[in-house]
């Protein structure tokens, strides 16, 4: 059900209070608390107030809102005006949080419920002790959503009536505006949030191609789980997808599926990617105090299990022959697990281990292969994410697998040999084995994480790689999704104050390699807290929305934010013809002629030109012909090429 209520207008004032609390309470699923019925019935007390002289309505109470996995207290639809509204029982001030959250459910609808795409949205915070409303004011943004209405109890009525007299439509069919199709695309954040809470993937994602390229790859990972279990094997798989298209919800959805088995099912959730472990261990942390009330360090155990650092976890069996307690791991990014040379140097230097011989697949398969049974490992992979020294990419999982596990099988994407996954020549030959099955269901080929832009990524794929017809044939599909240019710093922090509403948050990203950026007020040395950075709000000076702090391609690779500042430095430059990589040393700039260290440089602009949902501005400074180090020719040639390449200055859109 959208709703757990909804009637017209004969319906709602023929049905009882009585009957309206069943409904209500039937539909909650959960145990109803006395102060949530008295909250209910306070709701329908004030809507039968407010709906008296409005002639036709649709009322829904507890309308869902999937992609926050919440329902906002009230929907009213009159003519082709939608009026959403959140309650504060028992409070008499307009809170800053209330605004937010109420604004967040109008924009949901707005952005991700079909039927809702060409109306009017007004959101309405009524705290029901409130006495007097706020300056109410009748302003639409561009896409019809309104700024919220803070209005006492005494006052929803006539202003209901005052706006939706403008907005009748006979013929409205609010029936079919209820079953239209809902396709949310949840954050990482939000989704992993929702999934931890015990929402199902189907409830908080939209329900298009790109919700069933998801339930075919996770029942096929269910399968081939089934498989090994049964079977007593051993098995590896390797799910491949392009940017933003649901890799790491996949992987949190099946270990959220199984975390409450106490069977041998138990899966478990491994990431060497620090600042995603982070920010979502905080995220789960502060939604499981909030949902139970629960003491932090309580708070931090529950979610520890289920969310793990891949190299903690290494570390916990490289002293010992221990079999590990999951038989099923997901290792998300695994591309990155690092070569034998990284991950010698590290076992000999940071943990005492001087014959360690190994790169970080073999030893990681090694440990589950200590099964006397059967395992499965999932793999979650990047095309074109390696982006630091000794990134192992997805070959050295295929030269472990061929030289040390040929008991092992394997089941993969039928893209894996696509060029962003690197593959080297004795890989590919791998493939062609019969211990290999290839699926078209272990690819995820739709991007959800910009849902005004699914072609992001071919647009920036061809920026990257330097092919202005193709950037510029890509970029016509962008129409929702402005991407726009600036060479003023302080024009891109307001251009981006102007473009958020609700919680919808902003930052600025640049590469790890932007050193110059200093200059411009932008130390990318200085280390930033991701937790703080991703999930404090707009008050904390340590979060995205100060601008004060660029988060690197090391800070926000797997998370996302929905509006973005990329800030674009001297070590990647076009000079005209083509990208050329430098590294800043002392006090010049380098060459790169490294293959990989110029493959690292474009994937780490390949990963912050791909992580805002909803648009971005690009900033190249001007330069200053004064600093050797920051000449305007450093920076001209890139900004003309963007230019080439369709996009438009901040003035131009």
């Amino acid at each position: 059900m959208r709703a757990y209520y909804s009637a017209d207008r004969e319906s709602f004032y023929r049905d009882s209070d009585s009957h309206i609390l069943g409904e209500l309470t039937r539909r909650h699923h959960h145990d109803v608390e006395a102060g949530q019925k008295q909250a209910w019935l306070k709701q329908v007390d004030l809507m039968r107030a407010a709906l008296a002289e409005i002639g036709a309505f649709t009322l829904y109470f507890e309308f869902a809102i999937p992609r926050m996995g919440k329902r906002a207290d009230a929907v009213v639809v009159i003519g082709k005006a939608i009026f959403v509204i959140e309650f504060k029982d028992g409070e008499a001030r307009f809170t800053g949080a209330g605004i937010e959250q109420v604004e967040d459910y109008a924009l949901d609808l707005k952005n991700f419920h079909a039927g809702s795409h060409d109306l009017s949205i007004f959101p309405v915070l009524v705290p029901t002790l409130a006495t007097v409303s706020r300056d109410v004011q009748f302003e639409l943004a561009f896409d019809h959503v309104a700024r919220p209405f803070l209005l006492c109890p005494d006052d929803l009525g006539p202003v209901m009536q005052m706006i939706g007299s403008s907005y009748r439509a006979p013929s409205f069919d609010s029936a079919a505006w209820e079953a239209s199709g809902y396709r949310p695309t949840p954050t990482i954040i939000q989704a992993a949030t929702a999934l931890y809470a015990r929402h199902t993937v189907e409830e908080i994602t939209r329900s298009d191609a790109g919700a069933i390229n998801l339930t075919l790859t996770e029942n096929a990972i269910s399968r081939a789980i089934e498989a090994c279990r049964t079977q007593r094997q051993k098995a590896i798989c390797f799910i491949t997808g392009v940017p933003g298209a649901g890799k790491t919800l996949a992987g949190l959805n099946i270990a959220t599926r199984r975390s409450t088995r106490d069977d041998d099912e138990h899966a478990t959730f491994l990431s060497g990617n620090g600042p995603l472990v982070d920010v979502l261990r905080e995220a789960l942390v502060r939604d499981h105090r909030t949902r139970t009330g629960s003491q932090r360090s309580a708070a931090e155990r529950h979610v520890q299990a289920f969310i793990q650092n891949i190299h903690h976890f290494r570390d916990e069996y490289v002293h010992s022959n221990a079999v590990p307690s999951d038989h099923v791991v997901i290792f998300d990014e695994a591309q990155r697990a690092w070569n034998k040379r990284k991950a010698a140097a590290f076992m000999r230097q940071k943990r005492g281990l001087p014959d360690f011989d190994m790169s970080e697949p073999e030893f990681l398969l090694g440990f589950m292969d200590r099964h006397v049974d059967w395992c499965t490992i999932i793999c979650l992979i990047g095309g074109g994410q390696e982006i630091n020294d000794g990134e192992a990419g997805l070959s050295e999982w295929m030269a472990a697998l061929k030289s040390r596990f040929p008991h092992w099988q394997v089941h993969t994407s039928d893209r894996i040999d696509h060029p962003d996954y690197d593959l080297n020549r004795e890989a590919r030959a791998f493939l062609a084995s019969p211990r290999v099955t290839l699926s078209p269901d272990l690819h995820l080929g739709v991007s959800m994480r910009s849902f005004r832009a699914e072609t992001l990524s071919a647009f920036i794929s061809h920026i990257v790689n330097g092919d202005v017809e193709a950037a510029r044939a890509a970029q016509s599909g962008l129409e929702h999704y402005p991407i726009v240019l600036t060479r003023d710093l302080g024009e891109a922090r307001a251009w981006l104050r102007s473009k958020a509403r609700g919680s919808e948050r902003y930052g600025l990203v640049a590469s790890s390699g932007a050193l110059r950026l200093k200059a411009e007020g932008l130390n990318v040395k200085a280390a930033i807290e991701p937790a703080n950075w991703f999930l404090n709000g707009r008050d904390d000076v340590r979060s995205s929305f100060y601008m004060e702090d660029v988060a690197s391609e090391f800070d926000v690779q797997g998370l996302e934010l929905d509006w973005t500042g990329v800030c674009w430095d001297a070590d990647l430059r076009h000079d005209g013809v083509d990208w050329r990589s430098f590294k800043f040393k002392g006090t010049r700039w380098q060459s790169v002629n490294d293959r990989f260290w110029r493959l690292y440089l474009k994937n780490a602009y390949r990963v912050i030109l791909t992580r805002a949902r909803q648009g971005m501005v690009i900033f190249v400074p001007k330069g200053d012909d004064a600093d050797p180090t920051r000449p305007r020719a450093f920076y001209d040639g890139t900004y003309k090429f963007l230019l080439q390449c369709g996009l438009r200055t901040i003035d131009e859109r």
